[in-house]
């Protein structure tokens, strides 16, 4: 028997404006106002150098001049077209985080059209009710949708990520097209389905390499063996995308390899790269992802999980056996990676939201309620607590709060955005009108269980993207040590050689100007060296190279990063 039993009352569907403007509240926030931070600037750094590069710089993803192997160039060529298009009229650095709004939206309309399609399928619907009553498929495949749309939206790794300018949040959003294309190739396997699942697939090694696109056409192909598709025309099917695939991955792969730029293979550091991402299963992989991820996929796990125990009973369904064969190889594929990034995780999230969202209407309704209100007090509290920060640190009350936020930024004052305060007022008022509306309407619609805890996710992104935005750009962003640098160069001074990270040799660049050393280029006449003023022993200590007498020009750092320390010298003549 089917454990899901509704009425037609429950599957009234989200309206779109408030679907849509729930997306635009959740991503346009920290892209919109937000500097250069540490955590994404060495993306961004590739993309700026591509936009004002040439096609060598296209074919080889550099930093001014540093070679970055790791990731793909999709991503990056995303970024830097954007910065073709739209730079003049929004800047660089806002113009390449246009790509990452793009990503967003396709990440999260793939979702939502998934878990349309399985919700719409016959196995999938509710029971019959006696005297009748229950929702049409294509009711019940919005409501569904929505409701995974909702999960996907509140998950704390999500959020973590997806304003980012990184490989990794592009390669979450083609994971969730490639699921939405399984879907409609499972359903109906024809040549246009095929050929779209290896456009995704390319796009995928294009971005990440191409370890995670064969886990996934190993994962559909086992599922297509599971659910008995037939063999042959599946073969013959997924052949044909896996020529799409390498066709779309020779776009970058062909012209690097014969036109070697900077005298560089790129192909072969990229494989090279690729390669140390595969292993055994270790402890550090196995304790990276537990710790990581009870808190990365929440609120999906609990759900999704439970979906899996509520439809037990029942085989050979789409909506389960697709995203739990998607979840359990991408997760395999983790724990083989030596030194797994947190970002990689980003693909778990589209199939665990999808079957979240069917597991959601097989809880009781105490079960949902106690969900609604763990939401309310705990987001409510939280929000609370940022107002009071904000308060405390403009107006120096209560004193030790302001101690505490102050201290961590030496040197800032604090200063009232009319426009940000604006926006979070706002945010609160709709907040409080959100959970007027749970409590006094008392609805029925399946989607309620996790609209508030996705609607006060994002209350509390908006705080700290308008409150706090100043504090954080304050310090996460090389802005100002990039000008002292720039002003302490000669007049007459060529290429700067660094030792530099990714990270600060983007922000510097693009925020300093500073001509650093290209590919291939000599020796410079300056050196900008970064260390930490915790080291105490000399012999670790960054110096520059011996055979020469160095001036030091400047010396300094982040007034809110007590590690980092960097020093420009000159050889002498």
């Amino acid at each position: 028997m089917k454990p899901v039993r509704l009425s037609a009352a429950a599957t009234l569907a989200l309206p779109r404006w408030a679907l849509f403007a729930l997306g635009l509240l959740y991503i346009l926030p920290g892209l919109i106002g937000r500097a250069d931070w540490k955590d994404d600037a060495g993306s961004f750094g590739i993309m700026w150098t591509m936009a004002h590069g040439g096609i060598s710089d296209w074919l080889v993803p550099n930093i001014a001049g540093m070679q970055v192997p790791d990731d793909g160039p999709l991503a990056f060529w995303l970024g830097a077209l954007c910065i073709k298009l739209f730079g003049w009229l929004m800047g660089d650095m806002m113009a390449a985080r246009m790509s990452t709004i793009g990503i967003f939206l396709a990440g999260t309309a793939s979702v939502w059209w998934a878990a349309f399609h399985l919700g719409r399928r016959q196995d999938a619907q509710p029971l019959r009710l006696a005297f009748g009553g229950q929702p049409e498929p294509d009711d019940y495949g919005r409501t569904l949708a929505d409701t995974a749309a909702l999960i996907y939206l509140g998950c704390l790794g999500l959020l973590m990520f997806s304003h980012e300018t990184l490989a990794v949040t592009l390669q979450g959003g083609l994971v969730a097209y490639f699921l939405y294309r399984a879907v409609r190739y499972v359903e109906a396997q024809t040549v246009r389905n095929a050929v779209l699942i290896g456009v995704s697939l390319g796009a995928l090694v294009l971005t990440r390499g191409v370890l995670t696109p064969l886990t996934l056409l190993l994962a559909l192909f086992l599922c297509t063996r599971f659910l008995s598709v037939p063999l042959v025309p599946t073969l013959r099917q997924l052949g044909l995308a896996v020529l799409t695939a390498a066709l779309i991955a020779m776009v970058w792969v062909l012209p690097a390899w014969l036109m070697a730029p900077y005298g560089l293979n790129p192909v072969d550091a990229w494989l090279a790269w690729t390669a140390r991402q595969i292993g055994l299963p270790s402890w550090i992989s196995i304790k990276t992802f537990f710790r990581v991820g009870i808190w990365f996929f929440w609120p999906a796990w609990p759900f999704a999980g439970w979906a899996i125990y509520a439809w037990r009973r029942q085989d050979h369904l789409l909506h389960i056996v697709l995203p739990l064969f998607f979840v359990g190889a991408l997760t395999l594929l983790i724990l083989c990676d030596p030194l797994p990034e947190n970002g990689d995780m980003l693909k778990l999230l589209p199939p665990l939201a999808i079957m979240a969202a069917f597991g959601l209407p097989t809880m009781k309704r105490g079960a949902i309620n106690a969900i609604d209100w763990f939401s309310v007090m705990v987001l409510t509290m939280l929000s609370a607590i940022v107002w009071l920060f904000w308060i405390a640190k403009l107006t120096g009350w209560p004193a030790q709060l302001a101690k505490n936020v102050l201290k961590l930024l030496p040197g800032y004052r604090p200063e009232v955005g009319v426009l940000g305060f604006v926006v979070a007022l706002g945010a609160t008022i709709g907040w409080i009108a959100l959970v007027h509306w749970r409590i006094s309407r008392q609805p029925a619609v399946l989607w309620r269980a996790v609209v508030l805890s996705s609607g006060g996710l994002i209350l509390l992104w908006v705080l700290l993207m308008t409150l706090f935005l100043p504090d954080f750009n304050y310090s996460k962003s090389y802005a100002s040590v990039a000008r002292q640098i720039a002003g302490s160069l000669p007049l007459d001074s060529g290429c700067i050689n660094s030792n530099v990270g990714a990270p600060q040799r983007a922000s510097l660049a693009f925020y300093g100007k500073l001509p650093f050393d290209k590919i291939g280029s000599a020796k410079c006449d300056l050196i900008l060296l970064q260390d930490s003023v915790k080291v105490h022993d000399e012999r670790e200590l960054a110096k520059p190279p011996p055979g020469a007498e160095w001036r030091l020009l400047w010396e300094g750092r982040r007034p809110a990063d007590r590690d980092e320390r960097f020093r420009l010298y000159q050889r002498a003549p």
